[in-house]
């Protein structure tokens, strides 16, 4: 049996998005799928028994993209998502018991976000708004775009300036077209019913100058429309927002920084009469959300339920609504939770291990139970045919000690065919963010590596997610907090490599190999600037020259969250943490990987390190991948993703296989 290869891409699948009926019995869920013919995402939605006692079984049957199942408050009903009758996913709702699905939009745009009113006659969404301009089809002719505001594109949306996202309600029965309920140049997301549905919550930005920094609000809007009305008041963003079933507040995950990154997100409470905040479960030092996030808080009772990065791993927490206890650890162990919902009482819950696909899980009760670690009776076998079918390696966790005597969590993986007694080429690769975490859950990335006989190691150095907050902290700066990116991030993963290499006598010394993407090709190419122990790296949508990123990416100019500064105010500052500023120290084979769309690291990024190293006659060469964005490994084209694992292996293997 051999390990995970390039092609099986197409293979990968996975239950995400669980959804529990309003009384517990049933969870759907989304079986998710790539067609290699037609190079694109298939979804599929099914319906199992949440305490196991009857096989899953498929509930949709279109042959696109059927997703985001939502059940109607008395179950008899779920709305879902689909583009199986046109280019946009459009909404749909159909019968639990069975029957012909009934279409409610037939919009320009995707539908998303999409939850019913409490007396399940109605169901608000969002959809993003298009410019007039647009219907001219012919682009020498259509009228140019007008900005006034700095947010005015976004990386795997494109323009928002001339397409905002805003709030629609459609009845339930499609007895009407769906009504816009916000409007204006602004985006709003996140809908929420007030328990009586005669209000919905949403998150935007709308005060004033509302571009110029990263915070966003609650706002509150009649449910038949009208002037939407702001209820907090800024001071850091608002990621996701429910209503406590008795209507007294909001629950939100909160950012408490405004260009003072990074900070843990947080669950917090909104008095809906003054706007105030209460925090809830700060003594968890833990970021509560991930990227992109599993869930908003959920209401159980008198609790709330919630997901925390921790080491590595995605838990499920519980936490009393009055503050009156500390969080209790619901969902433990080595895994990532994908996906969570609560119902009736009862818990469900989708996650990945490492050599196992995500799969739905029945969490019994939400209150948990005496073992989190173990908590969890599987329900589906999604992946199972394709671990069975590969060789999947599982890694080793093992601490390195930095430079400072900081100790730093990593992992190794054996490449799949392992050899006692061989020694092998080894990769470290690097994650993005910084602010995330490598987790211990299925990751294609490395499977490929192993696959192709490679050793991994990967780490959470300083400036990562899943750990404290004061850990994330550490690369801000230049200043008091830390030495700025580059410093003691760089410090913590030259003492992962050197650990691995001490302990683990599989690991070949002579044969190292470095690639990250996005920040971990920030660092990459970093590190290439200042060591030459790595003999090739690969370095993905990265950060290269930051006075240029500072104007060109959707959000550069945010990057006074880890400075203190902005470009114009320090602009040797900006230059000092520019990888390409050492560009002449590099002398490792270099290749760069960059997406033509992407528009948080644009691909000027990739050229301009480009251009410098191919005048230096360094070994460097580029590849652009056309029409794909920042988020190429994760979503990109299917045949993209192939084709940039075998260019990755092929460029390895090149150096580091001889």
């Amino acid at each position: 049996m051999t390990g995970m290869v390039p092609r099986d891409v197409y293979e990968l699948t996975g239950a995400g998005d669980p959804r529990l009926a309003p009384d517990g019995s049933t969870v759907a869920y989304v079986v998710g799928a790539v067609d290699e013919k037609a190079n694109e995402y298939r979804a599929a939605i099914w319906l199992a028994a949440a305490d196991g006692s009857e096989p899953p079984h498929r509930f949709t049957s279109g042959d696109k993209a059927d997703a985001d199942p939502r059940w109607s408050p008395d179950g008899e009903r779920l709305a879902f998502t689909s583009n199986r009758a046109d280019k946009a996913s459009q909404l749909y709702v159909m019968p639990v018991a069975g029957g012909e699905p009934r279409k409610l939009t037939s919009l320009k745009e995707d539908v998303s976000q999409a939850v019913w009113s409490p007396d399940g006659t109605r169901i608000a969404f969002v959809a993003r708004v298009r410019d007039a301009a647009y219907d001219e089809e012919d682009d020498k002719k259509r009228l140019p775009r007008r900005l006034t505001r700095l947010q005015y594109k976004l990386d795997s949306v494109g323009w928002t300036v001339d397409r905002p996202q805003h709030l629609f309600v459609v009845p339930a029965d499609g007895s009407a077209e769906p009504t816009q309920l916000t409007d204006g140049d602004f985006e709003d997301h996140s809908p929420c019913w007030s328990p009586d549905g005669t209000a919905i919550a949403f998150i935007s930005a709308r005060h004033a100058d509302w571009d110029l920094e990263m915070v966003s609000d609650v706002y509150l809007v009649d449910a038949a429309g009208g002037e939407p009305r702001r209820l907090t008041q800024g001071g850091g963003g608002i990621g996701s927002i429910s209503w406590a079933p008795d209507g007294s507040r909001l629950a939100v995950d909160r950012y408490e920084g405004v260009f003072d990154d990074p900070k843990h997100s947080r669950v917090a409470l909104v008095d809906l009469g003054s706007g105030v905040f209460t925090v809830l479960a700060r003594s968890l030092d833990l970021n509560c959300t991930t990227y992109p996030g599993v869930r908003e808080p959920l209401w159980d009772g008198d609790g709330l339920v919630f997901v925390a990065e921790d080491r590595g791993r995605v838990h499920v927490y519980r936490v009393p609504a009055d503050g009156s206890a500390e969080p209790r650890l619901v969902v433990g162990g080595e895994r990532v939770v994908t996906g969570l919902d609560v119902a009736a009482g009862r818990l469900a819950f989708t996650a990945s291990e490492p050599a196992r696909l995500s799969e739905l899980y029945d969490g019994g009760p939400a209150a948990g139970s005496d073992d989190p670690v173990s908590a969890g009776r599987r329900l589906t076998s999604v992946g199972g045919a394709f671990a069975a079918g590969r060789q999947l390696v599982v890694p080793e966790r093992f601490t390195a000690v930095s430079a400072d005597g900081s100790e730093v969590d990593a992992w190794i993986m054996q490449p799949a065919g392992y050899e006692q007694g061989k020694r092998y080429p080894t990769l470290l690769n690097i994650h993005g963010g910084p602010y995330g975490q490598y987790g211990v859950g299925f990751f294609d990335e490395f499977q490929v590596y192993c696959g192709a006989g490679y050793a991994v190691v990967f780490s959470n150095p300083r400036g990562s997610s899943g750990g404290t907050e004061e850990w994330a902290r550490a690369i801000r700066g230049p200043g008091e907090e830390g030495g700025g990116w580059g410093s003691v991030d760089y410090e913590d993963c030259m003492a992962v490599v050197d650990e691995a290499v001490r302990r683990f006598d599989f690991v070949d010394a002579d044969r190292l190999g470095v690639i990250g993407g996005s920040y971990g090709g920030y660092m990459t190419s970093w590190i290439v600037g200042r060591t030459d122990r790595f003999k090739a790296a690969v370095s993905e949508r990265a950060v290269n020259n930051f006075d240029s990123q500072w104007g060109s990416s959707d959000f550069g100019w945010d990057f006074k969250g880890y400075t203190d500064r902005f470009l114009y105010e320090d602009v040797d500052l900006y230059l000092k943490m520019s990888p390409a500023s050492y560009a002449q120290d590099i002398h490792t084979p270099l290749l760069i990987l960059h997406s033509e769309d992407d528009l948080r690291c644009p691909i000027e990024q990739g050229e301009h390190l480009f251009v410098t190293l191919r005048l230096l006659k360094r070994p460097v060469e580029m590849v652009r991948f056309p029409a794909e964005s920042h988020e190429l490994t994760r979503s990109g084209s299917p045949v993209h993703r192939v084709r940039r694992f075998e260019l990755v292996v092929e460029w390895f293997d090149r150096y580091l296989q001889s």
